[in-house]
C-alpha cells in the first residue's frame, strides 16, 4: 500500500527496546521492595535496635505477601493426580514459572535475613551487653531465674497435645510458633515412639529476660526455655527430639457479596471463622529437624513435594517478627534513631478552638508525622461536645486499637449528634478489629455502613456539619492516611483541612454515594475512583504530552506507594516519548521500566524509592500544564484495585502557599541521595549502604528540620507581638 502524500516525510516511530518486558511483574517488584527494607538492617549508619526493627518489618511484610499474593498464585497452579505428583516446573504455564521464581527469591532473601541476624546483629547486640542466649550458655543464677519464670508464668498456660489414634493431629493456627516433639513413652514395659505438638503461646513474651544488671541484659527465647523444661509437661517420657515449625495459611479471603444470604457483617464473620482451616502455603522448619519428624509433619499437614507449599528450613530462630519486642527495648537511646517528636501545627495552637482555626486559615496542610495528628482528634472531640455541631460523617479503614477517633464518634452519637460512619469491614487483616468497632458505634446510636458490595471504601474523608451565625458550615479533613493515631506517628501522610463550600458539596455527594443509593454527581473538585479519577489522570498525562516539546518539555511528578496499572504506564511511556520529564517517587511496587523505551527517551523517566525511619505513605500528583500547574493529594495509588475496585479520592491543592509546601516536599525527596534508591535497571535499584556522605540530603530529616524551624519562627513572632498571631492567611481573606 502506498503511503499518503501527507505521510511521506513523517519519521517512523522507533521500535522500543527489543527483549525488554513492557511491565515489571508486580510480585517480583514487591519482593525487590522488601529487599530494600532488609537493606536498612545492613546499613552501617542505621542504629542497632532500628536494624532489628527493619528485620522484623521484613518478616511481617513477607508473611502478608505469602498469605495473600503467593496464596493467590498457588491457587492458579495445575492440579496433580493423587499418587502421581510431578515436578510442577515441568508444566509450561506462566503461573508455575512465576511461582517458582517467587519461591526462589523468597528463599534467597530469607537466607540472607538469617545471616544478617545470626552473623551481624546478634554479635553487635552482645557488644552492647545485650544477649539472646541459648540454655547451655546461661550461668547457674540465670538458669535458676529462667526456671522460676517457666514454673510460675509459662507452664500454667502450656497445652501439650499428643498425636495418636485417640488424639488427632491438632489444627495448627496461622503463623503460630509450634513445637513438634518426638518422644518415647513406656507402655506395658515397651517403649513406644510418640509425637506431640506444643504451641508457644502468643500471650507470653517472645524473649524472656533472665538478667538485667551492670553486666548487661540477658534474654532467652521463649521456645528455647520451654524446650529445656519439657519434662514438666511429659512426665515419665524420654524426649528424643524437639523441632520448631510454623505454618502460613492462605488468607486471601473472598467474600461472596453478590450471593450471600445475610448481610455483609455476618458474611465476613462466617469467613473469618473458617480461616484456621485454610490451605498451608508455607511451612518453616528448624534446620536440624530429622527426616522422621519432617515426614510425620508433612503427612499430617497433608503436604507433599509437588509443591503448592513453600517449604523452608531455617537456621536459628523462626518468626523473626518477634524481634519487634527487642527493637522497643528501653534504656538504650544510643541504639535508636534520634527522637523526632511530632510538632504542633502552627495553625492549631494548643488549646485553640479548632473550628475557628480552620475558618481563619483554611485550607490547612498537615504533614504527618513531622506534624502532630492531635488537631484531627481534637476537632472530633470538640465536635462531640459542641451544641452547634449537627452531624459528623466519616470513613474509617484502619483505626487501630483503643482509637480516640472512634471514641470521639461514640461520644458524639451519645450526645445526640447525627453520626454516620462507613467502617470498611473488608480492610485486610483488620476485619475483626473493625467488626468490634462497628458494634460499639452502632450500640452508641451511630449510623454504621459496613461497606459497598463490589467495592472497598479506601478514601479518607471526614465532614463535620456545624450551625453558625451566618448559616450552616461544613468542615472537612481529607487525607492520604488512615485515621489511626499509631500510624500517624510512623507513616508520612498529607492531611488537608478545609471549609471550602464547593469542596464541601463534593464531599457531601461522596457520602451520599457511599451511604445511600445516590448516583455519582458531576464532581466540582474531587477526583473519585472508580468514577472519574483514572479518566482525569489519563487526561492530565496526555495533556502534558500534548503541550510538551523538546525545547519546552512538560513535567509530571507523582509520589505514591505503587504504580502498576497498565494503561497509566502506557500513557506515561507515551508522554516520555513526547519529551515530558517524569519523576516518580514510588516506595513499593513499580511496574515501569524506563529502559523499555528507546535510549533517547528512557532518561525522561526517573524513579526513586525512599525507605527510612518513617513509612512513605503520602500521595502527591503534580502536572506542569504549560505554566498553569495542577496539584492533587489523596488516598489513591496507581493500581487497578485502587482505580477500579475501590472508592478513592484525590483532592486538588489550589492555594499558592500550600503548593509551595508540596513543591518543597517533592524537591526534597527527589534530592535524597541518602535514603533514596534510584531505579538503575529493570527492577534493580541502587544501594545506600555507602551513602553516609549524603546525610545532609536525607529527606525525612531535612523535612523535620524545616517544620521545626517554621514552628519556631511562628512562636517567635507571637512573642514579639505579645499575643496570638494569625499566620499564613490568604491575602483575600485578610482584606
Amino acid at each position: 500500500m502506498k503511503k499518503k502524500k501527507d505521510d511521506k516525510n513523517r519519521p517512523e516511530k522507533k521500535p522500543r527496546s527489543p527483549g525488554r518486558e513492557k511491565y515489571i511483574d508486580r510480585d517480583l517488584s514487591w519482593l525487590e521492595f522488601n529487599r530494600r527494607v532488609l537493606d536498612e538492617a545492613e546499613d552501617p549508619a542505621t542504629p542497632l535496635l532500628e536494624k532489628l526493627k527493619f528485620t522484623a518489618i521484613f518478616s511481617s511484610n513477607l508473611d502478608e505477601f505469602i498469605m495473600v499474593r503467593l496464596a493467590g498464585l498457588a491457587g492458579k497452579l495445575p492440579e496433580t493426580a493423587p499418587g502421581q505428583e510431578k515436578d510442577l516446573a515441568g508444566k509450561k504455564s506462566a503461573a508455575v514459572r512465576l511461582f517458582r521464581k517467587i519461591s526462589s527469591v523468597i528463599l534467597q532473601q530469607t537466607a540472607r535475613q538469617s545471616r544478617i541476624l545470626n552473623e551481624k546483629l546478634l554479635p553487635e547486640l552482645a557488644c552492647h551487653a545485650i544477649r539472646i542466649s541459648n540454655w547451655e550458655n546461661l550461668t547457674p543464677s540465670q538458669k535458676t531465674a529462667a526456671t522460676a519464670i517457666m514454673t510460675r508464668r509459662i507452664y500454667p498456660v502450656l497445652t501439650p497435645i499428643g498425636v495418636d489414634q485417640s488424639h488427632p493431629f491438632p489444627l495448627v493456627p496461622n503463623l503460630g510458633l509450634e513445637m513438634l516433639i518426638r518422644l518415647e513413652r513406656k507402655e506395658k514395659n515397651v517403649f513406644r515412639e510418640k509425637f506431640a505438638v506444643l504451641e508457644v503461646p502468643q500471650v507470653i513474651p517472645r524473649f524472656i529476660q533472665v538478667e538485667n544488671s551492670a553486666a548487661g541484659i540477658v534474654f532467652i527465647a521463649a521456645e528455647e526455655l520451654i524446650e529445656h523444661h519439657l519434662e514438666m509437661l511429659f512426665d515419665s517420657c524420654d524426649i528424643k527430639e524437639c523441632s520448631m515449625f510454623r505454618v502460613t495459611r492462605d488468607m486471601d479471603l473472598a467474600f461472596d457479596e453478590e450471593g450471600m444470604g445475610g448481610d455483609l457483617l455476618s458474611e465476613i464473620q462466617t469467613v473469618l471463622r473458617k480461616t484456621t482451616k485454610r490451605n498451608v502455603i508455607r511451612l518453616e522448619l528448624s534446620s536440624g529437624i530429622s527426616g522422621k519428624s519432617s515426614k510425620f509433619l508433612l503427612e499430617h499437614l497433608k503436604l507433599s513435594d509437588d509443591s503448592r507449599c513453600l517449604i523452608r528450613k531455617v537456621e536459628g530462630m523462626l518468626n523473626l517478627k518477634g524481634l519487634f519486642e527487642l527493637a522497643s527495648l528501653k534504656g538504650h537511646p544510643e541504639l535508636l534513631d534520634p527522637e523526632q517528636p511530632p510538632l504542633r501545627s502552627p495553625f492549631f495552637p494548643a488549646g485553640c478552638d479548632c473550628f475557628e482555626a480552620v475558618r481563619n486559615s483554611s485550607p490547612i496542610l498537615l504533614h504527618l508525622p513531622y506534624e502532630s495528628f492531635d488537631p484531627v482528634v481534637e476537632i472530633l472531640e470538640q465536635a462531640a461536645n459542641d451544641p452547634n455541631v449537627l452531624a459528623i460523617k466519616q470513613t474509617l479503614y484502619r483505626v487501630g486499637n483503643d482509637s480516640p477517633v472512634v471514641k470521639a464518634l461514640i461520644a458524639a452519637a451519645r450526645n445526640g449528634k447525627q453520626v454516620s460512619v462507613l467502617l470498611e469491614l473488608k480492610a485486610r487483616f483488620d476485619e475483626e478489629n473493625n467488626i468490634q468497632w462497628a458494634n460499639f458505634l452502632a450500640d452508641a446510636g451511630a449510623h454504621v455502613v459496613y461497606g459497598i458490595a463490589g467495592l472497598k471504601v479506601h478514601c479518607k474523608a471526614l465532614m463535620i456539619v456545624r450551625r453558625e451565625e451566618d448559616g450552616i458550615r461544613r468542615y472537612m479533613y481529607l487525607s492520604s492516611g488512615n485515621y489511626n493515631c499509631k500510624t500517624a506517628r510512623t507513616y508520612t501522610d498529607i492531611g488537608y483541612f478545609s471549609c471550602d463550600p464547593l469542596l464541601a458539596r463534593d464531599v457531601s455527594a461522596l457520602f451520599n454515594v457511599i451511604t445511600g443509593f445516590s448516583a455519582p454527581p458531576r464532581w466540582n473538585k474531587l477526583l473519585v475512583a472508580p468514577f472519574n479519577l483514572k479518566e482525569r489522570l489519563l487526561f492530565m498525562i496526555d495533556r502534558e504530552a500534548a503541550y510538551s516539546t523538546k525545547e519546552n518539555p512538560g513535567k509530571i511528578v507523582i509520589k505514591a506507594n505503587s504504580v502498576i496499572d497498565d494503561e497509566i504506564i502506557d500513557h506515561l511511556y507515551d508522554a516520555a516519548e513526547k519529551h515530558v520529564k517524569i519523576f516518580l517517587i514510588i516506595r513499593g511496587i513499580c511496574g515501569i521500566d524506563p529502559a523499555y523505551l528507546p535510549r533517547e527517551y528512557a532518561g525522561n523517566i526517573h524513579i526513586t524509592s525512599i525507605l527510612d525511619r518513617y513509612l512513605e505513605h503520602g500521595r502527591i500528583f503534580f502536572f506542569r500544564n504549560n505554566g498553569a500547574p495542577e496539584y492533587f493529594a489523596g488516598s489513591s495509588d496507581l493500581m487497578p484495585r485502587n482505580l477500579h475496585r475501590r472508592i478513592e479520592l484525590l483532592f486538588p491543592v489550589d492555594d499558592p502557599r500550600l503548593r509551595s509546601e508540596l513543591d518543597r516536599i517533592l524537591e526534597t525527596q527527589l534530592g535524597d541521595r541518602r535514603k533514596g534508591r534510584i531505579m538503575a535497571g529493570a527492577n534493580k535499584y541502587t544501594k545506600t549502604v555507602a551513602a553516609q556522605k549524603y546525610e545532609n540530603t536525607r529527606s525525612q530529616v531535612v523535612l523535620y528540620e524545616y517544620y521545626k524551624k517554621r514552628l519556631a519562627g511562628v512562636r517567635k513572632k507571637e512573642k514579639e507581638f505579645a499575643g496570638p498571631l494569625k499566620v499564613f492567611r490568604n491575602p483575600e481573606k485578610e482584606g
